[in-house]
Protein backbone atom coordinates (compact mmCIF):
# COMPACT_ATOMS: atom_id res chain seq x y z
CA UNK A 1 0.00 0.00 0.00
CA UNK A 2 1.35 3.53 -0.96
CA UNK A 3 2.42 5.77 1.73
CA UNK A 4 -0.23 8.65 2.73
CA UNK A 5 -0.09 11.55 2.23
CA UNK A 6 0.62 13.86 6.25
CA UNK A 7 -2.27 15.04 7.13
CA UNK A 8 -0.90 18.72 7.48
CA UNK A 9 -0.18 18.65 4.05
CA UNK A 10 -1.81 20.56 1.21
CA UNK A 11 -1.74 21.33 -2.19
CA UNK A 12 -2.36 24.62 -3.69
CA UNK A 13 -4.32 24.96 -6.63
CA UNK A 14 -1.94 27.26 -8.29
CA UNK A 15 0.20 24.18 -8.88
CA UNK A 16 -2.30 23.07 -11.22
CA UNK A 17 -3.25 26.50 -12.97
CA UNK A 18 -3.65 25.56 -16.20
CA UNK A 19 -6.55 23.28 -15.40
CA UNK A 20 -10.49 25.05 -14.67
CA UNK A 21 -10.96 24.88 -11.00
CA UNK A 22 -13.23 22.20 -10.66
CA UNK A 23 -10.48 19.99 -13.00
CA UNK A 24 -8.08 21.04 -11.11
CA UNK A 25 -9.67 19.87 -7.52
CA UNK A 26 -10.41 16.40 -8.98
CA UNK A 27 -7.02 16.02 -9.65
CA UNK A 28 -5.74 17.07 -6.27
CA UNK A 29 -7.87 14.96 -4.68
CA UNK A 30 -7.26 12.21 -6.76
CA UNK A 31 -3.63 12.62 -5.66
CA UNK A 32 -4.83 11.88 -2.14
CA UNK A 33 -4.67 15.43 -0.81
CA UNK A 34 -7.40 16.58 1.55
CA UNK A 35 -6.44 20.11 1.55
CA UNK A 36 -5.92 23.30 -0.22
CA UNK A 37 -4.46 26.66 -0.97
CA UNK A 38 -7.21 28.06 -3.03
CA UNK A 39 -5.23 30.50 -5.86
CA UNK A 40 -6.91 33.77 -6.49
CA UNK A 41 -3.97 35.99 -8.13
CA UNK A 42 -4.80 37.92 -11.43
CA UNK A 43 -2.09 36.43 -13.79
CA UNK A 44 -0.85 33.76 -12.27
CA UNK A 45 -3.94 32.29 -11.29
CA UNK A 46 -7.84 32.53 -12.38
CA UNK A 47 -9.36 29.65 -10.36
CA UNK A 48 -11.53 32.74 -8.53
CA UNK A 49 -12.47 35.49 -10.82
CA UNK A 50 -10.63 39.07 -10.15
CA UNK A 51 -13.98 40.52 -10.58
CA UNK A 52 -15.18 39.25 -7.41
CA UNK A 53 -19.05 40.02 -6.23
CA UNK A 54 -21.39 38.32 -3.98
CA UNK A 55 -22.28 35.36 -7.44
CA UNK A 56 -18.86 34.35 -7.72
CA UNK A 57 -18.08 34.22 -4.13
CA UNK A 58 -21.41 31.53 -4.54
CA UNK A 59 -20.15 30.09 -7.88
CA UNK A 60 -16.80 29.27 -5.97
CA UNK A 61 -18.13 28.16 -2.91
CA UNK A 62 -20.00 25.62 -4.66
CA UNK A 63 -17.31 23.82 -6.73
CA UNK A 64 -14.94 23.96 -3.60
CA UNK A 65 -17.76 22.09 -1.65
CA UNK A 66 -18.58 19.65 -4.06
CA UNK A 67 -14.72 18.69 -4.13
CA UNK A 68 -14.83 17.59 -0.79
CA UNK A 69 -11.19 19.25 -0.11
CA UNK A 70 -10.47 21.47 3.03
CA UNK A 71 -9.48 24.92 2.53
CA UNK A 72 -6.47 26.23 4.54
CA UNK A 73 -6.17 29.88 2.90
CA UNK A 74 -7.48 32.00 0.05
CA UNK A 75 -4.09 33.24 -1.62
CA UNK A 76 -5.57 36.64 -3.21
CA UNK A 77 -4.21 39.81 -4.70
CA UNK A 78 -5.40 43.73 -3.84
CA UNK A 79 -3.20 45.12 -5.77
CA UNK A 80 -0.02 46.83 -5.16
CA UNK A 81 -0.18 47.70 -1.42
CA UNK A 82 2.43 50.61 -1.60
CA UNK A 83 0.93 52.28 -4.36
CA UNK A 84 -0.89 55.06 -3.16
CA UNK A 85 -4.55 55.39 -4.79
CA UNK A 86 -7.68 57.54 -5.13
CA UNK A 87 -10.47 57.58 -3.32
CA UNK A 88 -12.20 55.27 -6.02
CA UNK A 89 -9.42 52.88 -6.27
CA UNK A 90 -9.26 52.68 -2.49
CA UNK A 91 -12.96 51.81 -2.56
CA UNK A 92 -12.60 49.18 -4.98
CA UNK A 93 -9.54 47.95 -3.19
CA UNK A 94 -11.95 47.52 -0.23
CA UNK A 95 -14.78 45.86 -1.71
CA UNK A 96 -12.24 43.16 -3.03
CA UNK A 97 -10.89 42.64 -0.25
CA UNK A 98 -14.53 42.44 1.01
CA UNK A 99 -15.23 39.90 -1.70
CA UNK A 100 -11.94 37.72 -0.12
CA UNK A 101 -12.92 37.23 3.03
CA UNK A 102 -16.08 36.56 2.40
CA UNK A 103 -14.79 33.79 0.08
CA UNK A 104 -12.52 32.88 2.73
CA UNK A 105 -16.08 32.34 5.13
CA UNK A 106 -17.94 30.71 2.46
CA UNK A 107 -15.24 28.03 1.88
CA UNK A 108 -14.38 27.76 5.60
CA UNK A 109 -10.68 28.66 4.69
CA UNK A 110 -8.38 29.97 8.01
CA UNK A 111 -7.13 33.25 6.40
CA UNK A 112 -6.16 35.61 3.64
CA UNK A 113 -3.06 35.66 2.36
CA UNK A 114 -1.83 39.09 0.82
CA UNK A 115 1.17 40.30 -0.85
CA UNK A 116 4.39 42.48 0.03
CA UNK A 117 4.03 44.75 -1.89
CA UNK A 118 4.32 45.37 -5.88
CA UNK A 119 6.16 43.04 -8.22
CA UNK A 120 9.16 45.32 -8.07
CA UNK A 121 11.78 45.46 -6.17
CA UNK A 122 12.00 49.11 -6.88
CA UNK A 123 9.91 51.55 -3.91
CA UNK A 124 7.47 54.14 -5.26
CA UNK A 125 8.48 56.50 -2.84
CA UNK A 126 11.46 55.50 -0.65
CA UNK A 127 11.75 52.26 0.87
CA UNK A 128 10.89 53.37 4.41
CA UNK A 129 7.99 54.81 3.24
CA UNK A 130 6.39 52.24 1.03
CA UNK A 131 7.10 49.76 3.88
CA UNK A 132 4.97 52.01 6.21
CA UNK A 133 2.22 52.07 3.52
CA UNK A 134 2.17 48.05 3.01
CA UNK A 135 2.52 47.51 6.77
CA UNK A 136 -0.60 50.09 7.26
CA UNK A 137 -2.92 48.38 4.43
CA UNK A 138 -1.91 44.92 6.11
CA UNK A 139 -2.93 46.06 9.69
CA UNK A 140 -6.15 47.19 8.09
CA UNK A 141 -6.67 44.75 5.69
CA UNK A 142 -6.55 42.10 9.12
CA UNK A 143 -9.14 44.11 10.99
CA UNK A 144 -11.44 43.54 7.96
CA UNK A 145 -10.15 39.76 7.89
CA UNK A 146 -11.08 39.44 11.98
CA UNK A 147 -14.36 41.15 11.67
CA UNK A 148 -15.21 37.83 8.85
CA UNK A 149 -13.57 35.67 11.46
CA UNK A 150 -10.65 35.04 9.25
CA UNK A 151 -6.92 35.40 9.76
CA UNK A 152 -4.69 37.63 7.25
CA UNK A 153 -1.48 36.39 6.28
CA UNK A 154 1.11 38.16 4.37
CA UNK A 155 4.29 36.30 2.41
CA UNK A 156 7.02 38.72 3.74
CA UNK A 157 9.13 37.44 1.67
CA UNK A 158 8.62 37.20 -2.22
CA UNK A 159 11.35 36.85 -4.48
CA UNK A 160 9.50 38.89 -7.32
CA UNK A 161 7.92 41.72 -4.99
CA UNK A 162 9.21 44.58 -2.82
CA UNK A 163 10.55 42.72 0.33
CA UNK A 164 12.30 40.87 -2.56
CA UNK A 165 14.93 39.81 0.98
CA UNK A 166 15.41 38.89 4.51
CA UNK A 167 16.24 42.03 5.16
CA UNK A 168 13.22 43.77 3.95
CA UNK A 169 11.12 40.70 5.25
CA UNK A 170 12.35 41.53 8.95
CA UNK A 171 11.92 45.24 8.76
CA UNK A 172 8.31 45.01 7.22
CA UNK A 173 7.89 42.64 10.25
CA UNK A 174 8.45 45.29 12.69
CA UNK A 175 6.23 47.53 11.48
CA UNK A 176 3.32 45.37 12.39
CA UNK A 177 2.15 42.80 15.16
CA UNK A 178 0.83 39.59 15.71
CA UNK A 179 -2.55 40.66 13.98
CA UNK A 180 -0.81 39.61 10.65
CA UNK A 181 1.05 36.11 9.78
CA UNK A 182 3.79 35.43 8.28
CA UNK A 183 3.61 33.01 5.49
CA UNK A 184 7.14 31.65 4.85
CA UNK A 185 7.93 29.84 1.53
CA UNK A 186 11.23 27.96 1.27
CA UNK A 187 11.37 28.82 -2.86
CA UNK A 188 11.42 32.96 -1.98
CA UNK A 189 14.08 32.99 0.77
CA UNK A 190 16.58 30.22 -0.97
CA UNK A 191 16.11 31.76 -4.42
CA UNK A 192 16.68 35.37 -2.54
CA UNK A 193 20.20 34.03 -0.92
CA UNK A 194 19.00 33.43 2.16
CA UNK A 195 18.78 30.30 4.30
CA UNK A 196 15.22 28.94 5.62
CA UNK A 197 16.58 28.14 9.12
CA UNK A 198 17.94 31.84 9.45
CA UNK A 199 14.08 33.02 8.09
CA UNK A 200 12.93 30.43 11.00
CA UNK A 201 14.97 31.79 13.54
CA UNK A 202 14.53 35.50 13.14
CA UNK A 203 10.38 35.30 12.26
CA UNK A 204 9.81 31.44 14.27
CA UNK A 205 7.00 32.45 16.53
CA UNK A 206 5.19 34.74 14.04
CA UNK A 207 4.89 31.85 11.08
CA UNK A 208 1.31 30.96 10.16
CA UNK A 209 1.67 29.19 7.26
CA UNK A 210 4.39 27.38 4.94
CA UNK A 211 5.02 26.76 1.13
CA UNK A 212 6.67 24.13 -0.20
CA UNK A 213 8.79 24.60 -3.58
CA UNK A 214 11.96 24.12 -4.97
CA UNK A 215 14.99 26.59 -5.46
CA UNK A 216 18.40 27.75 -6.69
CA UNK A 217 19.53 31.32 -5.93
CA UNK A 218 17.52 33.25 -8.57
CA UNK A 219 15.41 31.15 -9.77
CA UNK A 220 11.99 29.89 -7.34
CA UNK A 221 10.07 27.79 -10.41
CA UNK A 222 11.67 24.18 -9.76
CA UNK A 223 10.31 20.80 -8.92
CA UNK A 224 10.79 19.92 -5.30
CA UNK A 225 14.18 17.75 -5.80
CA UNK A 226 15.49 19.76 -8.79
CA UNK A 227 16.59 22.94 -6.51
CA UNK A 228 19.20 23.83 -3.51
CA UNK A 229 16.13 23.69 -1.15
CA UNK A 230 17.17 21.46 2.00
CA UNK A 231 13.89 20.86 3.15
CA UNK A 232 14.70 18.32 6.04
CA UNK A 233 17.04 20.69 7.55
CA UNK A 234 14.20 23.49 7.01
CA UNK A 235 11.30 21.23 8.39
CA UNK A 236 13.44 20.77 11.43
CA UNK A 237 13.78 23.91 12.55
CA UNK A 238 10.07 24.61 11.88
CA UNK A 239 9.31 21.85 14.46
CA UNK A 240 12.53 22.90 16.47
CA UNK A 241 10.21 26.38 17.09
CA UNK A 242 7.25 24.61 17.71
CA UNK A 243 5.65 25.08 14.48
CA UNK A 244 2.32 23.44 14.86
CA UNK A 245 0.21 24.47 10.97
CA UNK A 246 0.34 23.51 7.83
CA UNK A 247 2.42 23.21 4.63
CA UNK A 248 1.09 23.44 1.04
CA UNK A 249 2.97 22.60 -1.86
CA UNK A 250 2.85 25.62 -4.32
CA UNK A 251 4.52 23.67 -7.53
CA UNK A 252 4.19 27.00 -10.09
CA UNK A 253 7.08 25.31 -11.58
CA UNK A 254 8.78 25.76 -15.38
CA UNK A 255 10.92 22.04 -15.30
CA UNK A 256 7.73 20.15 -16.12
CA UNK A 257 4.98 19.65 -18.64
CA UNK A 258 1.89 19.81 -17.60
CA UNK A 259 1.34 16.50 -17.96
CA UNK A 260 4.30 15.37 -15.72
CA UNK A 261 2.48 17.90 -12.79
CA UNK A 262 0.76 15.30 -11.50
CA UNK A 263 2.91 12.91 -10.74
CA UNK A 264 5.52 15.55 -9.79
CA UNK A 265 3.30 16.66 -7.23
CA UNK A 266 2.60 13.15 -5.58
CA UNK A 267 6.11 12.28 -5.73
CA UNK A 268 6.94 16.00 -3.85
CA UNK A 269 3.77 14.99 -1.65
CA UNK A 270 5.46 12.25 -0.64
CA UNK A 271 8.94 13.40 0.20
CA UNK A 272 7.41 15.51 2.26
CA UNK A 273 5.30 14.41 4.39
CA UNK A 274 8.46 11.58 5.48
CA UNK A 275 10.03 15.14 6.82
CA UNK A 276 7.48 16.47 8.27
Amino acid sequence: MAARLHSRLGCSTISFRHQALPHALKTIAGLGFSEIDLGALPGVCDHVPYVLDEAAVADVAAVVSASGLRVRSINGDIGDLNAPLTAAEQRARARHLDMLVALAGATGARAVVLPCGALDHQPLSSLADDLDRVADELIAAAHVAAAGRVELWTESLHFHRLCCDITRAEALTRRFGPEVGIVMDFSHIVASGADPVDFVDRFGPRIAHVHIRDAVPGNINLSVGNGAVDFGRGLKALAGAGYHGHFSLELETRDLTHNERPAAALRAGHVISELI
